[in-house]
């Protein structure tokens, strides 16, 4: 199903987002979290690619296994770094042939164990130079729905790590968009607030096209410090700090903390009218579940 079509209900669009297992275990633990989650009936789920493409096979594999064993669309990420452009155009060619229907466009960080890494040999130095591809991709009527793959982008509701000017992240966006972009899914936050005024420049600079917003629930200690480096810059409010604090070592109190705080999080979307929520599930079902039933979605 094209993105434009899943967007265009009355309703905000509840999504997933996965990365893809490296063994026969972690591929059945998978599916017993994307069983539990086919409850929540979401709009699209996605499926990520590592750094420099080093998941590209097993990025493509599951989401051909989604694809055929579930009613839920998937929408595989693909990223410019350390590739050329006919890779890109085979890449396509496959998820095309195989009837997905949308791809999520980014610029990608290159793998740390890739040493050589140089920039300049890709073929694609930015996400909007990867969409004005795919939208070419797309008028060479080699998909098959005629208006080719729908396209989304990311964003940083508390600010790009690598544009520190603000003003110029907004013309870096703008621009994605009028490469061909339908849709944006933002980067993880934990203040609504943030969201809200990126969404509000966001209108401002004249991009008109849904913007979905991005959630992660804590689920552990460490991994509040695996967020901040997932999310360079990551603001976590002392309100949360102060819960978590009072949680201490308890695995079970932190998790309710995160539970709690992304599910009054997604209230307060919700009643500002977001296009959409997109949670990071880290390959777990309990947080988005229990966040669901909190707002009555269950």
């Amino acid at each position: 199903m094209h993105i434009q079509d899943i967007l265009k209900g009355p309703e905000p669009t509840f999504s997933f987002e996965f990365f893809p297992p490296k063994n026969n275990e972690a591929s059945n633990a998978l599916y017993e979290v994307i069983r539990d989650l086919s409850s929540c009936k979401p709009s699209f789920v996605s499926v990520t690619y590592g750094a420099g493409g080093s998941t590209r096979e097993l990025t493509h594999d599951l989401v051909v296994r989604i694809k055929e064993t579930t009613s839920i669309p998937p929408i595989p990420h693909l990223t410019c770094v350390n590739h050329n452009e006919e890779e890109i155009t085979q890449t396509l060619s496959r998820y095309a042939s195989v009837g997905i229907g949308n791809i999520l466009a980014l610029r990608g960080d290159p793998p740390a164990n890739l040493t050589d890494y140089n920039p300049a040999n890709d073929s694609f130095q930015h996400a909007a130079d990867l969409v004005r591809h795919i939208r070419q991709f797309n008028e060479s009527g080699q998909h098959p729905d005629p208006r080719g793959f729908g396209i989304g982008v990311a964003a940083f509701p508390e600010g790009h790590p690598d544009t520190p000017n603000r003003l110029k992240e907004m013309d870096y966006l703008k621009a994605k968009v009028d490469e061909g972009a339908d849709y944006i899914c933002t980067q993880l936050f934990f203040d609504n607030h943030d969201f809200l005024d990126f969404r509000d420049r966001c209108r401002l600079a004249g991009i008109e096209i849904p913007i979905i917003a991005g959630i992660m629930p804590v689920t552990s200690a460490k991994g509040i410090h695996r967020m901040a480096e997932l999310a360079a810059g990551a603001r976590f409010p002392a309100r949360l700090l102060r819960a978590l604090n009072r949680a201490g070592n308890k695995q079970e109190s932190v998790q309710r903390v995160g539970i709690q705080h992304a599910a009054e999080q997604c209230a307060g979307l919700l009643d500002a009218e977001v296009d959409g929520i997109h949670f990071y599930t880290l390959n777990q079902s309990r947080a988005t579940r229990e966040v669901y039933a909190s707002l009555g979605m269950a």
